[in-house]
């Protein structure tokens, strides 16, 4: 069993083990980095939400808005244009839009030019709350990054780049069920 710094094995690690022993053949490594990608991945997320709520929002809701705040003056975009950023459908968007407008930090404006293109803007309000969360969102961050040195995250951050590239190509490359298939046969009469 693999020990992690502090000597003592996580979950990932105790997972692990339950599977070389039930499945000796399987290769579960892939786990120790998406298995503990995702466990950090629902902490980050429980910090986040919690930070969030004390300003009335979401993560979702602070997405919009601090793409919104940097897209710098006049804070505006088009729900397709926050789509893209915060990868999500425009529909999705438009909820979170719907939400935010309800709250007063948005508003939403036609183009003059042409009427179809209808634009999301943050209100004077909107900007204020958004400079507001992004400066304790970012001291929130800080604090989750504390026991990693500045070479780490540097590290890290260029390792999880490389992951993201990684899980593009995957999306990129469906799987070969046929070969899955036929894997998993071969393991379960070599298990037999």
């Amino acid at each position: 069993m693999t020990r992690r710094a502090s000597g003592r094995p996580d979950a990932v690690d105790l997972v692990l083990e339950q599977w070389k022993r039930e499945l000796p053949t399987l290769d579960a490594s892939p786990m120790e980095v998406l298995g503990r990608l995702h466990r950090s991945f629902l902490r980050y997320q429980g910090l986040l939400s919690e930070l969030f709520e004390c300003f009335d929002l979401n993560m979702a809701s602070f997405d919009v808005l601090a793409a919104l705040r940097r897209s710098g003056p006049p804070y505006r975009q088009t729900a397709g244009q926050l789509a893209d950023i915060a990868l999500v459908t425009t529909g999705g968007i438009t909820l979170r839009l719907d939400r935010l407008e309800k709250a007063g930090l948005v508003t939403r404006e036609r183009d003059a030019k042409d009427r179809r293109v209808v634009y999301a803007c943050l209100t004077e309000r909107g900007v204020e709350v958004a400079d507001v969360v992004a400066v304790a969102h970012f001291a929130n961050e800080e604090r989750m990054l504390a026991e990693l040195s500045d070479a780490e995250r540097r590290r890290l951050s260029q390792l999880l780049g490389k992951l993201e590239r990684s899980l593009e190509t995957a999306e990129q490359t469906p799987p070969d069920r046929a070969a899955l298939t036929a894997s998993t046969r071969q393991d379960q009469v070599h298990n037999s």
